[in-house]
């Protein structure tokens, strides 16, 4: 079958290659993948730390063709989201059916390819903050994959939200996702006005993290996922432990789908979808052999929102 795999000739590039079917275990049904979606982390891994021969791929959506040996899971002929911890973008998968979520009818396997990743990343980082109604949410990189989830998941928990994003432009989506002020300014010092808040989404870091550690309420959470400028983040100490009782909390969703069920989160997202209170942007779509250009786009900082790809 063909797979997405890392080639250094002598530069890295994702090119479709072939390799060894899937030997499905007693606990893995047999998938056929139809679409797939980019996330930053696991292209710039490929492009910067892993070695030739690697397979990248964490979300994926298709068809069980075929279903785990055990009983259980998902039946053959069911449409699924799910996601592994690498070589997700091949033509078929062996899957543990712990990392599979069936599909409402209405809920498309190129929408549903956005979930696993930025989705769950979403709806953990808001877990950690508890009930949302009435209080003050900031979101950093509001327009990317993960902030335009969580812009629209805090807005229907009852938050009132700020949204943060790096370019004028992008101000429109991030309203249309639920944010009720947004500012221009990916290092967030212009989001002070509209503070303190009671949770902070952070995935800029730099610059971004320490100005969000000095805008917390007295109770205050900063859940910190991400680091896209690539950059340290200098913390003021004082500003920071004198607020009161702040938190500033860890989230890494791929540790944390080692220990929660993939599945759970993810059939929770696909219901929002088919429900209409979910809406995955989907900026550009394009056919799997088109990898290397949309993984370079992404890494360019050229999408918002999710970039999809179709195996047919």
């Amino acid at each position: 079958m063909k797979a997405v795999v890392l080639q250094k000739s002598p530069d890295p590039v994702l090119v479709l290659s072939d390799v060894a079917d899937p030997v499905p275990g007693p606990g893995d049904a047999l998938v056929r993948v139809e679409a797939f979606s980019l996330n930053l982390g696991e292209v710039r891994r490929g492009y910067t730390m892993a070695a030739a021969g690697w397979r990248p791929g964490w979300d994926f959506a298709g068809t069980v063709e075929q279903a785990a040996a055990d009983g259980q899971g998902p039946k053959a002929g069911t449409r699924v989201v799910g996601f592994l911890e690498e070589a997700a973008w091949a033509e078929r998968l062996a899957v543990p059916v712990r990392a599979l979520a069936a599909l409402p009818d209405v809920v498309s396997t190129v929408q549903a390819a956005t979930l696993p990743v930025a989705g769950l990343t979403a709806l953990f980082a808001l877990e950690r903050a508890g009930p949302l109604v009435g209080r003050r949410v900031l979101v950093s990189g509001a327009s990317g994959g993960v902030g335009h989830f969580a812009l629209q998941l805090a807005r229907a928990g009852g938050a009132h939200v700020v949204a943060a994003v790096r370019r004028p432009e992008l101000a429109a989506e991030a309203e249309a996702d639920g944010a009720h002020t947004v500012v221009d300014d990916a290092s967030l010092a212009a989001a002070a006005a509209h503070g303190p808040f009671d949770v902070i989404l952070e995935s800029v870091g730099g610059a971004a993290l320490s100005n969000a550690l000095t805008m917390l309420t007295r109770a205050g959470v900063c859940v910190t996922f991400g680091n896209s400028s690539r950059t340290p983040a200098p913390v003021d100490a004082g500003r920071f432990y004198l607020t009161g009782r702040p938190r500033l909390e860890g989230l890494y969703v791929l540790s944390e789908l080692r220990h929660v069920p993939p599945s759970e989160g993810l059939g929770r997202l696909a219901r929002l979808v088919a429900d209409g209170r979910l809406k995955p942007r989907i900026t550009l779509e394009a056919p799997w052999t088109d990898i290397e250009r949309v993984a370079r786009a992404l890494v360019d900082r050229k999408v918002a929102g999710k970039a999809v790809l179709t195996i047919g």
